[in-house]
């Protein structure tokens, strides 16, 4: 792997900005320095490791409208539980997960701003902020997984990875909350979603390059000498505007004109990391007709881009609270959303309960597959991450918010005790973000969302 001096003459901030993702990471591996490259270029002493040296992998996958209460909640306490039907699919890596109970979110209930739990549930999920109730003021908060990546983003390529399954968008959404709110469940800022991609070819792109591995390079050159910087074009035009501009338009910019300039920080912060060949893999050919294939693929690179290490953020929507996606494939042809108001009808409780059972089961596949891939020190990826599963919305037929439905998934490098189900007993769900924040080192965190203390017991 080349040092930043020694890469090739016209390595410069613009060639990576018009082919991002051409420098390419490995595996970490041990042998050509892994743990020595997990440390912070600077020198400085590096958070979001594990114990051995490995980086810490953390990521958030959430699922929509709630879960059958009684088929997901574990029989047993502690490490002598079985699985409800729901999760039997983690089975096989039950070694390696926490059922975790009693935990809510207050953020998400009515309170006065009365109908819209899918819009709540969504997107205080990873913030746990009440949001503001507007079609067009978006106010909401940071969420966890941008306050560890504004910590630890700088050891990596890519600070976050942002996924998400819904391909098409509605501009009708729930009950006057912004749609925002509904298809976004990572904020950098209380105003500023980050907008996830759905396409697995253009993530494969941005991590790796396009095109066919043995064109990559020449199409990234092509690309360099046809395009402007696209950042200082933003840059002037931005600056243009706000000679003109009133002053809350001006508050605006300003905002955007600092996330231009993270951009370029990012960009020369890349540049000190070397070059490496392509993944001997082609890209997707983009969004498979076959859902089942297509999720899997999303999980795929998220396991690519942690095994790689070309990020250790990345968060994961597989489709928005409110989904009414239906379910053709397990046969299963009403709509989601619709079904989860089941109003106790025995059939259509059976059918929701079959469409958790299948989300889940993609949850543990890709658990099965992080498992499987070993890591710098020896142990397994999954062993050295903190990923959790869950949804915003507990019980979709009553619209509840506490005891929600989560699993953390991983052993922080064996910073948890996993293997069991614990019920917390009402405690805010930021306690358990509060705690994985910890645990990545972003130890200057003291507070989070509605947090009381760091989850104690994981």
């Amino acid at each position: 792997m080349s040092t930043p001096s020694e890469q090739p003459s016209g390595f410069g901030r613009r060639r990576f900005l018009r082919g991002a993702g051409v420098c390419l990471a490995l595996p970490l591996l041990e042998s050509l320095g892994g743990r020595a490259a997990a440390a912070s270029v600077t020198g400085e002493p590096a958070i979001g490791l594990t114990a051995s040296g490995a980086p810490l992998r953390t990521a958030f996958v959430s699922f929509p409208n709630g879960a059958i209460p009684a088929a997901w909640r574990p029989v047993g306490i502690g490490p002598k539980f079985a699985f409800g039907r729901t999760l039997e699919a983690l089975e096989p890596v039950r070694d390696m997960v926490q059922v975790l109970g009693g935990l809510d979110l207050e953020a998400a209930k009515a309170g006065r701003d009365g109908a819209g739990d899918h819009a709540r549930g969504n997107g205080t999920f990873l913030t746990t902020v009440r949001l503001h109730k507007s079609a067009t003021d978006v106010r909401a908060g940071v969420s966890i997984d941008q306050e560890i990546a504004r910590r630890i983003g700088d050891q990596t390529r890519f600070p976050s990875l942002e996924l998400t399954g819904d391909t098409h968008r509605s501009t009708n959404c729930d009950s006057g909350y912004a749609c925002a709110y509904q298809y976004n469940i990572s904020w950098k800022s209380p105003t500023t979603p980050m907008t996830a991609e759905s396409n697995p070819r253009l993530v494969f792109e941005r991590l790796f390059g396009a095109g066919p591995r043995e064109k990559r390079s020449a199409s990234l050159r092509q690309r360099r000498n046809e395009q402007r910087s696209v950042l200082d074009f933003v840059m002037d035009e931005t600056r243009s505007l706000a000679r003109t501009a009133g002053r809350a338009d001006r508050a605006k910019l300003d905002e955007y004109l600092s996330a231009v300039r993270e951009s370029e920080r990012r960009i020369a912060k890349s540049e000190s990391f070397g070059a490496a060949p392509n993944p001997d893999r082609e890209a997707p050919h983009g969004v498979s007709e076959n859902y089942e294939e297509y999720i899997t693929q999303m999980f795929d690179l998220m396991l690519l881009a942690f095994q790689t290490d070309s990020t250790r953020v990345a968060t994961f929507q597989m489709a928005h609270d409110g989904s009414s996606r239906s379910f053709d494939h397990i046969g299963i042809h009403e709509g989601h959303h619709g079904l989860t108001h089941h109003r106790s009808d025995p059939e259509r409780i059976k059918k929701v309960e079959e469409i958790d059972r299948w989300y889940a089961s993609q949850f543990a596949r890709f658990l099965e597959r992080l498992d499987a891939t070993e890591d710098s020190d020896g142990r397994s990826l999954l062993y050295n991450s903190q990923i959790v599963y869950g949804s915003g919305n507990s019980d979709g037929n009553r619209h509840t918010h506490d005891n929600l439905p989560i699993v953390l998934a991983g052993a922080a490098g064996g910073a948890y005790r996993t293997g069991r189900y614990m019920d917390h007993g009402s405690r805010p769900l930021a306690n358990l973000y509060l705690k994985m924040a910890e645990t990545a080192g972003a130890s200057d965190l003291k507070r989070f969302g509605d947090s009381t203390e760091a989850l104690r017991n994981v």
